[in-house]
């Protein structure tokens, strides 16, 4: 089966009645889980942005509490898995300014972790990787935000 393209859904979605609208948007959400949680953001956390990234920090922290930094190997996993978290929640969200904060917060708290992520060669270029985008999304901010973010990025890296 061939996907149709998006105008041809969009046409497809401004023909339906509500209902139908609704069924369609249920059926989605029960298939995959991205979907279910996509839906849940923007019906329930969409309008309150601040608060959205506050439970993502506090979720990431959880995470990174529970890291078992005693091995490397496992905490590069640890590590891998609350980058691949965070990067699909600020893919939801698809606000710059909420992944220039998001990312800052992961590599503050892979500094605060305590693992000696600089002896890995694939953490330190995962750390690496992020500062990157970060600076590559802050590119696209207001030039107020851009120089609050910059200096809260050096004092990051200092």
């Amino acid at each position: 089966m061939k996907a149709a393209t998006l105008a041809e859904i969009k046409k497809a979605l401004k023909d339906l009645d509500e209902a139908d609208l609704t069924a369609i948007c249920l059926r989605l959400g029960r298939f995959k889980k991205d979907n279910k949680e996509l839906l849940t953001y923007l019906l329930f956390e969409q309008h309150d942005e601040m608060s959205y990234i506050q439970s993502i920090k506090d979720e990431m922290e959880e995470e990174f509490n529970n890291i078992n930094s005693a091995n490397l190997y496992w905490a590069k996993k640890s590590i891998r898995k609350i980058l691949r978290n965070l990067t699909k929640q600020i893919r939801y969200s698809g606000n710059k300014q909420t992944e220039v904060e998001l990312l800052m917060h992961f590599c503050r708290a892979m500094l605060d972790s305590g693992i000696a992520f600089k002896r890995s060669p694939v953490l330190n270029n995962t750390f690496n990787r992020q500062i990157e985008k970060i600076k590559k999304a802050l590119s696209g901010l207001h030039e107020d935000l851009q120089a609050d973010y910059e200096y809260e990025l050096e004092e990051l890296l200092s």
